[in-house]
């Protein structure tokens, strides 16, 4: 289900979201629904370049891989 929030935008910012909701064809909700989403997945995601640079660093593969061990063999712990 669909909730409502309330924002306060000063009238600059109000007239820019509403012209680019406009270009888009969208109402100004859904234009900021939209553009938030995006931007979420944008800095959620890694993007091909560090994901080669991820996947080239032996230290840190080897790391994980040591890590996602000690997880399937039951050594871990919980550190507060």
């Amino acid at each position: 289900m669909s909730k409502i929030i309330t924002i306060c935008l000063d009238d600059n910012k109000y007239e820019l979201f509403q012209k680019f909701a406009l270009m888009d064809n969208r109402e100004i909700s859904n234009f900021m629904e939209t553009a938030t989403t995006r931007y979420i997945e944008e800095i959620s995601y890694v993007d091909e370049f560090e994901m080669i640079e991820i996947n080239s660093n032996q230290e840190l593969n080897d790391s994980l891989n040591n890590a996602r061990n000690d997880i399937k063999n039951n050594r871990r712990r919980i550190v507060d």
